[in-house]
């Protein structure tokens, strides 16, 4: 999906940091400091570049459709740091009219912290149209945004069945194979999530069974912790006599 040497590239440079962690804070996040609507309104479609960043990022805090359209604009905009701010915005202010322009972003920004932005975003959309789009970036792009892809294939638990079942194949995969702990745990996580919404099925079954199996082998004690955490939360009485007799054989 992208160039190795690119992939090396974002890899190396602490990817999993926020993509909004190179940009200033915002100096006062008071209600009665919050930026002005109409002004950053207008600041959108500012020529300078910094006048729409700042725009953008004043829309991660408030929540106008008025400022979607734009929005959806700075999507392509020159700048990556435009990009991802506009990304988060949209995740702030979710419209299905977003969700297509995400979608082409994602497939095609070089920049991974903007493609980690987008992939926020559609989770926030909770849109089923999103769904290929976060499966793809799970299974191929870099550790950043696999890590969010996970979190967010977690939304999908607001849809329909269908929806929820397809999630469930690639984040047990991820979560046996992925290199990265993080992004195991947050599959953890997810599964976690998706299975308390599913009948006791196959499905249902072969997930608790992928959970059971990262708390009791993965390599990484966090991921145990979260595995363990996400079964306890679905309450699946098998999984707890499990946990139970991995505890009192001292294997944990």
């Amino acid at each position: 999906m992208y160039d190795n040497n690119e992939l090396r590239l974002i890899e190396a440079a602490g990817e999993l940091d926020s993509p909004l962690d190179e940009i200033e804070p915002i100096d006062d996040h008071s209600e009665e400091n919050q930026p002005d609507p109409e002004e950053m309104l207008a600041l959108l479609t500012a020529p300078e570049t910094p006048q729409r960043m700042l725009a953008a990022r004043a829309f991660c805090e408030l929540q106008d459709e008025r400022a979607i359209p734009h929005l959806i604009h700075l999507l392509n905009d020159v700048c990556p740091l435009v990009r991802v701010s506009a990304a988060y915005a949209l995740g702030r202010n979710p419209a299905p009219t977003a969700v297509d322009p995400l979608i082409g972003q994602l497939n095609r920004d070089w920049n991974g912290y903007v493609r980690k932005g987008v992939v926020w975003a559609l989770g926030n959309c909770r849109d089923r149209k999103a769904l290929p789009s976060l499966i793809d970036s799970l299974c191929t792009d870099i550790s950043a945004v696999r890590l969010w892809a996970a979190s967010s294939l977690a939304q999908m638990a607001k849809l329909d069945y269908d929806d929820i079942i397809a999630c469930i194949p690639p984040l047990i995969t991820a979560l046996k194979q992925d290199p990265m702990a993080a992004v195991r745990s947050n599959c953890a996580w997810s599964l976690g999530q998706l299975c308390r919404e599913l009948p006791s099925n196959a499905i249902y079954a072969g997930a608790v069974d992928g959970l059971i199996e990262a708390f009791a082998e993965d390599e990484d004690m966090g991921v145990q912790e979260d595995a363990k955490a996400a079964l306890l939360r679905v309450g699946d009485p098998r999984a707890l006599q499990m946990i139970e007799e991995i505890e009192l054989d001292g294997l944990f």
